[in-house]
């Protein structure tokens, strides 16, 4: 049974979109429970929802006003309930939003979640909405407090904004210009998430490998991914999503050189025709792409790579499509996100000529598909018989009950599901040792005994965290996996 604070208000936050929306949830969550709020237990109705949107995804309006929609009922029914609406769609459509849906409560932009609480105050006490967007961002939002959703994993925010001008891409203008922090900041926060009990750390941006840009040191990210490695009990840096045009050989060094940085790279391709990749204003072209590949796999033979593609961009041919197959063929992706074009109202390619029927978008789009599927799995297959070592998860095995096994993520991030045996049972946070015995296109399966369990720090803090009497944590969408989940990176939406 939930203890709450008797006679606080309850608040649930839903969020869509990328990484960037999901940490900064974790923003809005610690900021509502430091202003006294407390988190609604699951299938409650809340006294505040809180929605954190995305501009970019298909549908991505219809969708904020048909759950806007479902609400209204329930906010006739309980005068205190109040709704919230927040991120890049709030930002891009601001007083819209009211206008449409007059029940909501308060607006607020990608710029200013911190002043989420201040503002449900005031609409609760003037009695009429409120709508504040900020055109530059007010503070840096890891100075907000955070509810962070795992024990054991964080994502950490380096940067945010864009300098790029992607003609698919609605960022730049909803998040603004990059703005990044000092890497003494940066550290710290890692310092005091590892002495929670914290084992491994996304450091997040929407251009993460141009960090430095505003402080004129172009060698910065890997300077800091460097001084990761000097974090005593870090045991694991991730990154996510560096820009081809701007991905560099010390960057590449500090990955092969640093033991903690994971040999795993997610760099989107978008596309492997260079006509296309011109026309979406993207500052790279395929054989510098397929160079990048070649030097990663040279300095880290084992690393898997995943990316992302948009397949139908207006004025794409059969053979610019072909030139995409080439590539994914050449470069041997663990995994890839792959969409098929849309219109993005407000983006430069939404009027261009040449926009590809649906039918012909569909069908590119399942060709590719295949084709990614099958190198997924014979990539998968070269995992068997191999011994890895696993950060143990909770909530990614959806069949694990079951099946019996328990699931987490190995080194290269691939999606290990693991038998737990006789023995004691490991806890999300805790590291397994085990072996490969089968490989699907999308998982791992190991049936054997575990060679060795290490109970981490990490363990404790999550036995901890679920021993403890406490509210239940918001919800955000999406599973843990040993580090916060991704959800399939959006084509026009951070990181890219």
């Amino acid at each position: 049974m939930t203890v709450t604070q008797e006679g606080a208000r309850t608040y649930e936050v839903r969020t869509y979109g990328c990484q960037m929306n999901v940490h900064d949830s974790e923003r809005l969550s610690g900021l509502l429970e430091d202003a006294g709020y407390v988190a609604a237990a699951e299938g409650d109705p809340a006294d505040v929802v809180v929605f954190n949107t995305c501009a970019v995804r298909e549908n991505a309006d219809n969708r904020l006003y048909g759950n806007l929609g479902h609400l209204r009922p329930a906010k006739v029914k309980n005068p205190r309930m109040q709704i919230a609406v927040g991120g890049c769609l709030a930002q891009k459509d601001q007083g819209e939003i009211v206008r449409k849906a007059p029940w909501v409560d308060v607006v607020f932009g990608t710029h200013n979640i911190g002043s989420l609480p201040v503002l449900l105050e005031r609409a609760r006490v003037a009695g009429e909405a409120q709508v504040e967007l900020k055109e530059s961002l007010e503070v840096f939002p890891s100075t907000l407090p955070t509810k962070r959703e795992s024990a054991y994993a964080a994502w950490v925010a380096i940067s945010v904004g864009c300098n790029n001008t992607c003609t698919f891409c609605i960022v730049p203008s909803l998040r603004g210009k990059e703005k990044d922090r000092r890497p003494g900041d940066v550290l710290a926060e890692v310092g005091t998430l590892v002495g929670q009990g914290v084992l491994e750390v996304t450091l997040l941006g929407q251009n993460v490998n141009t960090y430095g840009v505003e402080f004129g040191d172009r060698l910065a990210f890997g300077k800091l991914l460097r001084a990761c490695g000097d974090v005593e009990g870090l045991e694991r840096v991730r990154f996510t999503s560096p820009h081809p045009a701007a991905f560099t050989d010390d960057v590449i060094a500090a990955m092969a050189e640093t033991p903690n940085v994971m040999h795993q790279l997610h760099m989107p391709l978008q596309s492997g025709s260079d006509a296309v990749l011109k026309a979406m204003r993207r500052s790279y072209r395929a054989e510098r792409y397929l160079g990048i590949i070649e030097r990663v796999r040279a300095a880290m033979p084992d690393a898997a790579i995943s990316t992302d593609i948009i397949v139908g961009f207006p004025g794409e041919t059969e053979e610019d499509f072909q030139a995409t197959l080439d590539v994914v063929r050449a470069s041997r992706f663990a995994n890839a996100f792959t969409f098929q074009y849309s219109i993005r109202p407000g983006t430069p390619a939404a009027t261009m000529p040449g926009q590809v029927p649906k039918e012909v978008v569909q069908e590119r789009y399942e060709r590719l598909v295949a084709l990614q599927e099958e190198i997924s799995w014979a990539e998968n297959k070269k995992q068997v018989g191999r011994t890895l070592e696993v950060l143990v998860a909770e909530g990614e095995g959806r069949k694990d009950a079951a099946t019996l096994r328990l699931s987490g993520r190995a080194a290269d991030n691939r999606l290990v599901h693991f038998a737990v045996g006789d023995g004691e049972a490991p806890r999300p946070g805790d590291m397994v040792t085990t072996e490969i015995t089968y490989a699907a296109p999308h998982h791992l399966v190991a049936d054997g005994a575990l060679v060795s369990l290490r109970r981490t720090r990490a363990g404790d803090a999550w036995e901890a965290r679920t021993s403890a009497p406490q509210s239940k944590g918001v919800s955000l969408g999406m599973p843990a996996i040993g580090r916060p989940a991704p959800l399939p990176p959006a084509p026009a939406c951070a990181p890219h």
